[in-house]
């Protein structure tokens, strides 16, 4: 993971920031038995408690290891069991298996994060530019993790027969009427994507160069369960016709026949969430889809899905914070659309483009370790933007570049459709 941030010099905001994404992780995992934070329900996945003893990795060694003379390691073997693929800190446990860490204790790890938070905090008033560049980094990768940590809290309770709540907040549904989709062309020409530089952004985000834009228009809203039930009716699971040949091999091998999380019952179809298990609001957008999920429902409807050039011009100038994203640890879910214009571009599901996810033109991946994060998985992957509703409020913006598998479902993933002009 890299950057090239420009840090406000206030020491007092960087502090502030630091002590508010250490506390929302802590308050996520709050709700968690040590069994709860131990388990790991899919190589994909990682336990809670790893994710917590990580994050807290990153800032021991690449702040506090690196910058703070004298610093000792809470733990030498430690290192070990929480490197996640950074292969310039040498050998690490391997991903497999992190499920298998029962000890040390959930209680264990928190006296770890304790220990190095409390390390940082006195440390900080003698940090200097590069180390407090990597404070601000680590609190952004501290942020993917907060959602990486939902959404791995998800897909394991969602394998307990009993589908208990981590939450128990109760959402009424929406109107189960939702106006039709209308069409907001996007900018034709030349436009400029990527970021500029000019404050936080990871690597993969710049440098900042011209596309040329072709006649197109996007959805104002994103696609709803709604939607997708009348594609499950029309056979859309069933009918080759609207699947890639990779899909189609997909659907057969996973048997799937509806967006993860969905169960089919005589009352009708449920979801699960961290809310438990609940009835499915048609009005709600649809989420935990995969790439060749979204490629079929786009051509089955008719349309396309947008490139990541097209939705990130048509979000430069709206506001990465608005919308609904994750503010404090309560339930995550997605809300049917309010408002009017060109709605739900940050917040609620992360949405798939066309485009995969591939180096800008003069991409350098930063220098040292930290710039491992970002650059080497630059094969086989699709790029997704916006943000959910477990996207912490802040971490997103317009140049942010999401990427996953074409096959993977398990993150609060959606679409939005486009067409050309």
């Amino acid at each position: 993971m890299a950057t090239h941030p420009r840090l406000n010099d206030n020491d007092d905001q960087l502090s502030r920031h630091f002590e508010a994404v250490r506390a929302l992780s802590r308050a996520i995992a709050a709700p968690l038995s040590d069994a709860d934070a131990t388990i790991q329900p899919m190589p994909d996945a990682s336990p809670a408690k790893w994710h917590l003893a990580h994050t807290t990795w990153f800032f021991e060694t690449f702040v506090l290891r690196d910058h703070v003379p004298g610093y000792r390691l809470f733990d030498e073997r430690w290192p070990f069991l929480f490197n996640s693929y950074y292969d310039g800190e040498g050998e690490r446990h391997a991903r497999l298996r992190r499920g298998m860490l029962s000890r040390p204790s959930l209680d264990e790890v928190l006296a770890y994060r304790s220990h190095v938070d409390a390390a940082l905090t006195n440390a900080m008033p003698l940090l200097e530019g590069a180390a407090r560049a990597l404070v601000e980094l680590g609190l952004h990768h501290e942020q993917q993790h907060q959602e990486l940590m939902l959404m791995d809290m998800k897909v394991a309770f969602a394998e307990n027969p009993l589908a208990p709540a981590v939450w128990d907040e109760r959402v009424k549904p929406g109107s189960p009427h939702v106006p039709d989709i209308q069409w907001v062309e996007g900018r034709r020409g030349f436009a400029h994507v990527g970021h500029d530089g000019r404050s936080f952004g990871f690597d993969c985000e710049g440098p900042r160069h011209a596309v040329l834009l072709q006649r197109h228009a996007l959805a104002d809203r994103l696609v709803t369960n709604g939607e997708w039930l009348n594609f499950i009716e029309d056979g859309g699971y069933r009918r080759p016709d609207h699947w890639l040949s990779d899909g189609w091999a997909w659907i057969q091998a996973e048997g799937a026949k509806a967006p993860l999380y969905w169960r089919e019952s005589p009352e009708g179809w449920l979801r699960f969430g961290l809310d438990g298990l609940q009835p499915l609001d048609s009005a709600e957008p649809v989420c935990h889809i995969s790439y060749y999920e979204a490629d079929a429902f786009a051509r089955w409807a008719g349309a396309r899905l947008p490139t990541e050039q097209e939705w990130e011009v048509a979000a430069a100038t709206l506001d990465p914070r608005a919308g609904n994203q994750l503010d404090d640890a309560s339930a995550a879910r997605p809300r049917p659309a309010s408002g009017s214009g060109l709605r739900q571009m940050f917040g609620d599901v992360w949405q798939w483009t066309m485009s995969a996810y591939l180096p800008f033109p003069g991409f350098r991946p930063a220098a040292g370790t930290v710039g491992e994060y970002n650059g080497k998985f630059m094969s086989g992957q699709l790029v997704l933007k916006g943000a959910s509703c477990a996207t912490p409020r802040g971490h997103s913006r317009a140049t942010y570049r999401n990427f996953f598998y074409p096959h993977q479902r398990w993150m609060f993933s959606g679409l939005r459709l486009a067409r050309d002009l």
